[in-house]
This record gives structure tokens, C-alpha cells and sequence, in this order.
């Protein structure tokens, strides 16, 4: 059994701890609110953006001069995964449930034969997945979502390595895997192809509504300058936009998950110094008895 000395000593300890979970629930509250700002700011102009490329698209002639990251390379064999994750930890499942998603991916590839390549951003997503997929890492991003303020810039260093890594064949596909934010309790893992561009889900639904409202016919476009110019522009600038919205919504989804977890240890915190205080008067309280009792035991001797 314990003695009185040891519950006061663990009371201690889990009183300092519960401090500190305090004090971080606090700090990300704070940086989450400018982390939400962004990531939210950032949605409309991520979908417009993806919306505006599938209308484009839906337009564009596919021909041999057509853009290898519009019609692809002609193969899909190789395959890049862009995994984002938090350079820290303390934040629940954030993380673990990205890294689950992502194994899932890789193992779905690999059932079709397909080679995999991993493109790591943060620091958590390489350390859990390189005891079992180090070979496949080509390249790994620390420090882009460690500061208050993710920037645009951080964004375009994977961009740049990535559209690298396409022009010299070394992968056909590429999908970027992040935790795409909801709402400060929820966010959910998600699996995006960006290379060759894909059109989503909700921009061919908006499209399928126009033409029916327009009697089934699609609108047609003129391009000036040539179609060509126009998409080798926009469909790089386009994967630059969906990495940065991967990162800040990743960056809003980690302070939300830290404060969570936060907040969690901190009532857990607190109802185990309960539990221990409960424990620690009972075991004092017969520590006290026993002692009566051999005051009363010798006197009734003498």
C-alpha cells in the first residue's frame, strides 16, 4: 500500500501536470483562432480556383500539345503521395489518423502493383512512417507550419520540388493527403489527386446544373491567348493553391486537435487529483486509527 508521503507526492505531480495541459489548451485556443482565419479565408478561393479549372477544362480540345499535368503522361504506374501532417505532437489523433489514411492509400496501390514515392511535410508524418516506408521517401519539408502564420512562400517549396520531380518523369500521378478542416472538433483525413488535374466532385455537379438550365448544351469559350498559354499558367499556379490550402487547413486542424487533447487531460487531470485525494484521506484516516489504537493498546497494558 502507499504511503501518505507517496499520494501527497503524486498529488503534486499530477497538479503541475494538469498546469501545463492548462496553459497549452490556452495557447492553442489563441493560435487557432488566427489559424481558422486563415484556413477558412482560404476555402472559397481553393474551390473557386478548382471550379474555374474544370470549367476550362471541360472546354479544352485534348490534343498532343495539351499540358502533361491537364491529360496526365499516359501512364499511372508511379504515384506520389504529398502527406501533411504537424511537426509536433500533443494533439490527439491528428496525426495517427492522417498516417492510418495514408498507409491505407499506399497499401490500395501497392495491391495493383503500383510504385509509391512519399513526399513528407511535417515532422510527425515522416518519423511515423519511415520505420516502414524509409525507401520510399524522396523527400521530407520540416518548419513550414511552425510559425504563428503559414505563408504562401512555405507553400511553394513543395510546389516547386513536386513540378520538379513531374517534369523529370518521376512519378505520373500525384495525390496530396491531409486533414481537411471542418470545424474545430472535426477533421477529417482527405485524399486529393492534383497531378493530372482531376475535376472534383462538386465542380462537375455545378457543371451538370448549368447545362441542364441551359437546355444540355455547355457554354463554349474563346481563349486568348491560346488555350495552351493559358493552362500551363494556371494549372501550376492551381497546385500551388491546393498545397497551401492543405497546409493551412492543417495548420487550423492541429491547433484545434492540441486543444481538445489539452482540455481532455486537463479534466482528466483533475479527476485523478480527486481520486488521489479520496485515496490519500482514507489511507490517512487509518493511518490515525492504528495509531490510536497502539496508544490505547499500551496503556491498557501499563
Amino acid at each position: 500500500m502507499p504511503s501518505l508521503r507517496d499520494y501527497r507526492d503524486r498529488i503534486a505531480s499530477v497538479k503541475s501536470t494538469r498546469k501545463i495541459t492548462s496553459a497549452m489548451k490556452m495557447v492553442a485556443a489563441s493560435k487557432l483562432r488566427k489559424a481558422q482565419e486563415q484556413a477558412e479565408a482560404s476555402q472559397p478561393y481553393a474551390q473557386s480556383m478548382a471550379e474555374m479549372m474544370a470549367r476550362v477544362a471541360s472546354g479544352v480540345v485534348v490534343s498532343d500539345a495539351s499540358s502533361p499535368l491537364l491529360v496526365g503522361t499516359g501512364s499511372e504506374q508511379k504515384h506520389l503521395l504529398v502527406i501533411v501532417t504537424a511537426d509536433r505532437g500533443l494533439c490527439g489523433g491528428f496525426n495517427g489518423n492522417l498516417v492510418k489514411a495514408a498507409r491505407a492509400k499506399i497499401s490500395a496501390l501497392r495491391e495493383q502493383g503500383k510504385d509509391v514515392s512519399l513526399v513528407c511535410v511535417g515532422r510527425k508524418g515522416r518519423d511515423l512512417l519511415r520505420s516502414d516506408y524509409r525507401p520510399q521517401i524522396a523527400q521530407s519539408f520540416v518548419g513550414l507550419m511552425g510559425s504563428s502564420k503559414v505563408e504562401y512562400k512555405d507553400a511553394n517549396k513543395v510546389t516547386e520540388y513536386v513540378l520538379e520531380q513531374f517534369e523529370a518523369g518521376a512519378f505520373d500521378v500525384c495525390h496530396l493527403v491531409y486533414n481537411e478542416f471542418v470545424s474545430v472538433l472535426t477533421q477529417k483525413p482527405s485524399v486529393q489527386q492534383i497531378i493530372p488535374f482531376a475535376v472534383p466532385q462538386g465542380a462537375s455537379k455545378e457543371s451538370d446544373k448549368k447545362k441542364e438550365s441551359s437546355g444540355g448544351v455547355a457554354s463554349a469559350y474563346d481563349f486568348e491567348p491560346e488555350e495552351e498559354k493559358i493552362l500551363s499558367a494556371l494549372l501550376p499556379r492551381n497546385i500551388g493553391v491546393q498545397i497551401f490550402r492543405a497546409l493551412l487547413d492543417s495548420a487550423a486542424g492541429e491547433q484545434a486537435a492540441r486543444m481538445t487533447a489539452m482540455d481532455n487531460a486537463t479534466r482528466n487531470a483533475g479527476d485523478m487529483i480527486d481520486s488521489l485525494t479520496l485515496a490519500y484521506n482514507r489511507a490517512r484516516q487509518a493511518y490515525i486509527t492504528k495509531e490510536l489504537i497502539e496508544i490505547i493498546s499500551g496503556a491498557e497494558a501499563v
